[in-house]
């Protein structure tokens, strides 16, 4: 990407046109985080189904604002679709499970690293009672 495609925020010399509030998270951030905090404890939603929730983007984009922004939000209560651990924050994550009863799979022998697996079928909510305020 060419400097002179970036858009003008993004350029140094252009202090005149960055926005006010250049630290504030992004909109579908705060959103994004909204619907962790929601997700109660010993319960778990899909990047895709906070996708859903919030119609708009999809499991990559919740993924990535996971990512950058949700160590200020129960951030092991939003996870992958299969179950798996959140890869270099496993052992922190499963802390938190055993701690909040989320259902978990014991591992099988075989499983890398012998980690159990949250239990999907079990785990997952799709927003219940609470739900009912969502527009």
């Amino acid at each position: 990407m060419s400097e002179e495609s970036l858009p003008d925020v993004d350029r140094p010399d252009r202090d005149d046109v960055r926005p006010e509030h250049a630290d504030a998270l992004p909109e579908y951030a705060e959103r994004v985080l909204e619907v962790a905090e929601l997700v109660p404890p010993g319960r778990v939603m899909t990047y895709g189904d906070v996708a859903e929730w919030l119609e708009e983007g999809g499991p990559r984009q919740v993924g990535r604002v996971m990512a950058l922004y949700g160590g200020a939000v129960p951030w092991w209560r939003v996870v992958r679709a299969d179950g798996v651990l959140l890869p270099g924050h496993e052992l922190r994550a499963l802390e938190c499970y055993r701690a909040e009863g989320t259902p978990l799979k014991e591992a099988s022998r075989a499983a890398e690293g012998h980690l159990p697996r949250l239990d999907m079928r079990r785990a997952r909510w799709d927003g219940g009672e609470r739900a009912q305020g969502h527009t």
